[in-house]
C-alpha cells in the first residue's frame, strides 16, 4: 500500500463514519454505479485502490469536506482544511489575514515603515 493511498483511505474511512452513512450510500451518492458502489468504497476505504481526482471531488462533496483532507499527512493542516470548509466566506477571509499576520516576524513591520 503507497503512502498516499493508506493516507487517503484512513482520512476517507473517518470522514464517512463521522457523516454517518454507509460504504454504499457514500458511494451511490458520488455517483458510482450502485452494483459497485459498496465494494468500490471498501477497496479505497482498505488502500487497495485511489479513486481518481474527479471520484475524490465528488466523495468530498458528500462527506462535506475539501478534497484536499484526502492527501495531507499532516493531522494539524487536516483539522484547518475541515475548519476552514466549515467557515462561511467572511470567516475565511479573516482566517486568511490572521495566518498571514501569524507568519510574519517582528522585523517584517518595521522593514515596512
Amino acid at each position: 500500500m503507497s503512502d498516499v493511498s493508506s493516507v487517503f483511505s484512513a482520512r476517507l474511512k473517518i470522514a464517512r463514519l463521522r457523516k454517518g452513512i454507509t460504504q454504499m450510500q457514500l458511494g451511490v451518492l458520488a455517483q458510482i454505479d450502485e452494483y459497485s458502489a459498496s465494494a468500490r468504497i471498501n477497496q479505497y476505504e482498505r488502500g487497495k485502490h485511489l479513486p481518481d481526482f474527479n471520484t475524490a471531488e465528488r466523495l468530498a462533496a458528500v462527506l462535506e469536506v475539501p478534497a484536499a483532507y484526502f492527501y495531507t499527512r499532516d493531522d494539524a493542516l487536516a483539522a484547518l482544511l475541515l475548519a476552514w470548509s466549515a467557515l462561511t466566506p467572511e470567516g475565511r477571509a479573516r482566517l486568511l489575514v490572521l495566518a498571514e499576520t501569524l507568519g510574519e516576524t517582528p522585523g517584517d513591520k518595521a522593514a515596512e515603515g
